[in-house]
């Protein structure tokens, strides 16, 4: 009996030891396959991902901080934040503004601040090939990702198909995406313009860590 009690009070407290904060659909749908596939559990926020301020996800970083989750990572898409200075009214900085909560939150030990420029699928490029290229939007990046991934689609039908959704679709070149992602250099608040991407940090590295936790998930 003691043993089952040790074991159920291992799994519960695995059950919230990582959460991801996410702003799009497509970093929710793709973390969920990596649940679904690898079968490893942990929490992705919003559970329906709407578009928040810097300001808003850095709150939420804070708040499940507090809830004393062990690890935070906090997914960004730089190219919301490039399109929101452009567009930004005189007097206000969306960038410094984002500036200043990335110092904070890289001070934060229990978060991992995973960088994406411009967006997520510059990850699934560095499935195919080394690069460091900046592209300022996903639509710049996106004929270089057909290139490779012809039928590539921002849907969730494309994303989650069964025993054909994006993470299994990817699988078979995720280590070179991972020493791709690794070998590139990080990023830099005074050298922003570059290609990097950190999604590796929450791949299968990850979720074997994840795996070692919580057997039984």
């Amino acid at each position: 009996m003691k043993a089952m009690r040790n074991s159920k009070q291992l799994k519960s407290k695995v059950e919230v030891a990582t959460v991801a904060i996410v702003d799009g659909e497509c970093e929710q749908w793709y973390l969920n396959m990596i649940k679904r596939n690898e079968q490893v559990n942990f929490k992705i926020t919003p559970e329906i991902p709407q578009h928040k301020s810097i300001k808003d996800q850095y709150e939420s970083v804070q708040d499940y901080l507090n809830q004393d989750y062990e690890r935070v990572f906090w997914i960004i898409d730089f190219d919301t934040i490039i399109k929101e200075e452009r567009e930004a009214k005189k007097g206000h900085s969306p960038m410094q503004e984002f500036q200043s909560y990335y110092r904070l939150a890289m001070a934060e030990e229990k978060v991992v601040v995973i960088m994406n420029v411009p967006c997520l699928e510059f990850w699934y490029l560095l499935h195919y090939k080394k690069t460091n290229k900046f592209f300022d939007s996903y639509e710049k990046l996106l004929p270089d990702l057909k290139k490779c991934l012809p039928d590539y689609e921002k849907t969730s039908k494309y994303y989650t198909k069964q025993n054909d959704d994006i993470y299994l679709k990817l699988k078979p070149l995720l280590k070179k995406a991972i020493s791709n992602a690794s070998t590139l250099k990080e990023f830099d608040l005074e050298n922003p313009l570059v290609g990097v991407s950190h999604m590796h940090r929450v791949s299968m590295e990850e979720v074997e860590g994840m795996k070692l936790l919580g057997e039984g998930f």
